[in-house]
């Protein structure tokens, strides 16, 4: 197996391959000469697993699901694997032992990631997509087979040289996660019986698990097959990608609103930008390096991000969604109308603000400001609302003494308070 060298210009600037290498989405290769008859030739079947750790995916998981919506608008075709049987055993990690979910829980899970792969790629024509479960072939196999038929391939000495497994010697393996790597290599040569399936890829972090099953298909007589993977995605702060002060950045709209997910891909930081526009963004080439430079020249405008934001909010939650968050970061600023916003999502960016909770009689508008933190005191709420500092649902207050009516909640609940032109927060009034 080899590293791919980048350096190395391809021929062919629109050929699939070239745009993965432009897009710095090839990190480790099989062969990048046989990589590149396979993908920039007649249509192929590709496979990338998820395994179902959690009830959703998260945006770790989109340079993944990305690249396989991009191999298949280039011809190929899609078998997403979601771990039914992987996923209960789990990939080893370095620091500790995983634990073990239950299987009802883990079958649930599978099922809502099968639904959440589904608007990513096609499942009609002739490339079209197919969702397969690696425990209709595992859940069948006896302990007998499995080590007989795919055990006997697998030197254990390989096996041992495998990073994480050498990290984990001191404090312990289990036989069940060191067992996991013969599982998910089993998966490529099934899929390869199965549906021909000619090349897996996924995270750089998966490179000895899929070199294995290149390694196993050969073993087992078919083939030839080749991989690759993409690289981890990081950010140039040192934080990890995809968390965020309220933890993971999910793609069910019920964990992370989508005008959070939107929010999160508005606040990128510009040194990392534009690498996530490469690897993201279904624009050409051409287009993303005049964002590029157009975002260089008027930084403060935030194009390249508001341009990713959009992508990829209407790519996962769709265009009506991606449109209400767009909407929600305008209103909330006062450059467009709040009534125009759904319950929904009006609560999601009140809540991404901060939202205080208040009841029974209708407060002043001096005593929300200072309950809502932004002013120190009920004083210098009033001293803001005589200088015309003060906005309630983007109306200037004026009066030191107003107090909020029935007619100013927002879907009968909501208050929006703005100091100034950057400051607001949410008040959710309950009655």
């Amino acid at each position: 197996m080899t590293v791919t060298d980048t350096s190395l210009p391809p021929p062919g600037r629109d050929s699939l391959t070239e745009d993965l290498l432009w897009r710095g989405l090839i990190q480790d290769s099989t062969g990048i000469d046989e990589l590149r008859t396979l993908l920039d030739g007649p249509r192929a079947a590709f496979y990338v697993g998820f395994d179902p750790t959690a009830p959703s995916l998260h945006v770790g998981h989109l340079v993944q699901v990305a690249t396989a919506r991009r191999l298949q608008l280039a011809g190929h075709r899609p078998l997403l694997l979601v771990g039914g049987a992987t996923g209960q055993i789990g990939d080893p990690k370095e620091s500790a032992e995983r634990t073990l979910n239950p299987p009802e829980v883990v079958a649930g899970w599978v099922a809502r990631i099968r639904d959440q792969l589904a608007p990513f790629v096609s499942y009609t024509g002739e490339n079209a997509a197919h969702l397969v479960n690696n425990l209709d072939w595992t859940g069948e196999m006896s302990v007998v087979e499995f080590l007989r038929d795919v055990g006997k391939h697998f030197p254990v000495n390989k096996m041992l040289a495998r990073e994480v497994v050498k990290a984990r010697l001191e404090s312990g393996i289990s036989f069940t996660e060191f067992s996991y790597q013969l599982l998910q290599a089993n998966d490529f040569f099934e899929l390869h019986r199965r549906h021909g399936c000619q090349l897996q890829f996924g995270g750089s972090d998966q490179w000895g698990n899929i070199t294995a099953g290149v390694d196993y298909v050969r073993r087992r007589g078919a083939g030839p097959v080749q991989a690759f993977t993409t690289p981890l995605v990081t950010r140039s702060d040192g934080t990890k990608f995809g968390k965020t002060e309220g933890g993971a950045v999910w793609l069910d709209p019920e964990m992370t609103s989508p005008y959070a997910f939107y929010q999160f891909w508005v606040n990128v930081d510009d040194r990392d930008v534009n690498r996530y526009l490469r690897f993201f963004s279904f624009r050409s080439r051409e287009e993303l390096e005049a964002l590029e430079k157009e975002t260089a020249e008027r930084p403060a405008a935030r194009l390249a991000q508001r341009a990713l934001a959009e992508e990829l909010t209407a790519l996962v939650h769709g265009e009506r969604e991606m449109a209400q968050a767009v909407a929600a970061s305008q209103a909330l600023f006062g450059r467009g109308s709040l009534t125009d916003l759904t319950p929904a999502t009006l609560r999601a960016a009140l809540t991404e603000a901060g939202l205080v909770h208040v009841g029974g009689e209708l407060p002043d508008i001096a005593a929300l400001m200072r309950e809502s933190g932004l002013v120190p005191s009920h004083k210098e709420a009033r001293r803001v609302i005589a200088e015309g500092g003060v906005y309630l649902n983007n109306n200037r207050v004026t009066d030191v003494d107003a107090r909020v009516s029935p007619e100013d909640l927002l879907h009968g609940r909501y208050l929006v308070l703005r100091r100034g032109k950057r400051s607001f927060a949410g008040v959710e009034v309950e009655r």
